[in-house]
């Protein structure tokens, strides 16, 4: 499989990188995407002694680089210095950019793979909060439409799933993730009701059996004890 290039759309405020373009020097005016790159290279594909599972942090960022699959987008020069108000455009934009990526994929595999991120250095990296925002608001849309949207900054406070003191989710630079809803993604869904509806329409015949432990394990959690 042959990844389909990755070029900027135009007119467009982002432009995109497959991590082959930005090891080619292709990105050299944006030296944060080579900055991501090399994170994602050396802390989400590698173990990690606070996770708390034995693997690399992220199970799919080594494969979805290995299949060129991976890409990063950036603003553009005149977007550079964008203010919040274009924050939902910009998340517009990628949306656009990862649904071209994906039509041309016929293998599932791959489909599940593929993963775009949008870089935004021009959020605040001391204050997630901005980024918390855009994340939560997208993230009713993406999942309903079968995707998941994530987001990683140097400060963020997200635990991880299998270590509450870990913080898996603080990256270099403030960024969004997009790749597809998988299976295995409950344990982010569960805490929003209408997540977790959207979840089991497209799962429900095929979740495996620790899957449905840990929705149980969830709601139970969640669920108002009573003398």
């Amino acid at each position: 499989m042959t990844a389909p290039a990755a070029t900027a759309l135009a007119p467009a405020a982002l432009r995109l990188f497959s991590a082959d373009q930005i090891d080619a020097g292709a990105a050299h005016a944006h030296p944060e995407a080579a900055e991501v790159l090399h994170w994602a290279r050396q802390f989400l594909t590698t173990a990690h002694p606070d996770l708390g599972r034995s693997g690399p942090v992220c199970p799919y960022t080594q494969p979805s680089l290995r299949r060129s699959l991976f890409h990063l987008a950036v603003t553009d020069a005149a977007g550079r210095e964008g203010t919040g108000a274009d924050l939902p455009a910009l998340v517009g934009e990628l949306r656009e950019h990862y649904d071209r990526l994906l039509a041309p994929l016929t293998e599932e595999g791959d489909r599940e793979l593929l993963t775009v991120l949008l870089v935004l250095p021009q959020l605040d990296r001391a204050d997630s909060t901005a980024l918390d925002e855009l994340q939560r608001k997208a993230k009713d849309e993406f999942v309903e439409q079968g995707l998941m949207i994530g987001q990683f900054h140097p400060v963020c406070e997200e635990p991880g799933l299998w270590n509450g003191a870990f913080r898996p989710l603080r990256a270099p630079v403030p960024l969004l993730a997009v790749r597809k809803l998988l299976v295995f993604d409950l344990p982010f869904l569960i805490g929003d009701q209408t997540h977790l509806t959207h979840y089991l329409a497209r799962f429900a015949p095929q979740v495996p059996a620790r899957i449905r432990d840990q929705l149980v394990t969830g709601l139970t959690a969640q669920s108002p004890t009573t003398a």
